[in-house]
């Protein structure tokens, strides 16, 4: 099994997260303690185009946009799907 390490993005809990319900907010936690830091490749879905090298993990109309370094698990942006690319792009 192999074990990860999160790293957020200062943006995720200062801009993201505060526009998220907080049950919507437990549910994207507990997706990723218990999916992305034990397969972040086998849960996700990779990203082309202008966040080629990037993958997505859906949770609910959320979705999760991170990079897999190593053993780190970086987290760019966790934003209804509505927006969600528009900013990974700004931030990436």
């Amino acid at each position: 099994m192999n074990s990860y390490r999160l790293v957020y993005h200062h943006d995720v809990k200062t801009k993201d997260l505060q526009n998220i319900s907080s049950e919507m907010r437990e549910r994207i936690k507990k997706a990723i303690e218990f999916r992305l830091l034990i397969a972040p490749n086998s849960y996700g879905l990779p990203l082309r185009k202008t966040l080629k090298g990037y993958w997505k993990m859906r949770v609910g109309d959320y979705r999760v946009i991170y990079k897999v370094k190593d053993d780190l698990i970086l987290i760019y942006c966790i934003c209804h799907r509505k927006i969600v690319y528009h900013v990974a792009v700004g931030r990436s």
